[in-house]
């Protein structure tokens, strides 16, 4: 794990915020085991074979999860939005993570990569 994403991850001043990114960091490292990480544009990135896998952005209202090469997934359109090739989730306080779920995805997408 890339220390500039666990000092972000350490940063983030709202408690449920900062527990749903590191289950989303979780889930993204259980997804693609050799997954790299890195800070860009103020955010974590995680990568796979230096191609974007996912991203996660913290707002003040709500934390969104993004999953790359998207275009062949069956997302539910009721969660995610965005560009085929790439679909966002916004996470608002109080709402529930199937992290199993979330990996899944993330595995599907990045499987070509």
């Amino acid at each position: 794990m890339n220390q500039d994403v666990t000092n972000y991850m350490d940063e983030i001043n709202e408690l449920w915020q900062k527990e749903l990114a590191v289950q989303l960091r979780e889930a993204v490292h259980r997804a693609i085991p050799d997954v790299q990480e890195r800070i860009q544009y103020k955010k974590p990135h995680f990568l796979k074979h230096g191609k974007y896998a996912a991203v996660i952005s913290i707002s003040k209202e709500a934390v969104s999860f993004t999953i790359f090469h998207t275009a062949g997934l069956e997302l539910p359109e009721e969660m995610f939005d965005g560009p085929p090739e790439r679909k966002t989730a916004k996470f608002k306080k109080g709402s529930t993570l199937d992290a199993g779920v979330l990996e899944a995805w993330v595995k599907q997408a990045s499987s070509t990569l």
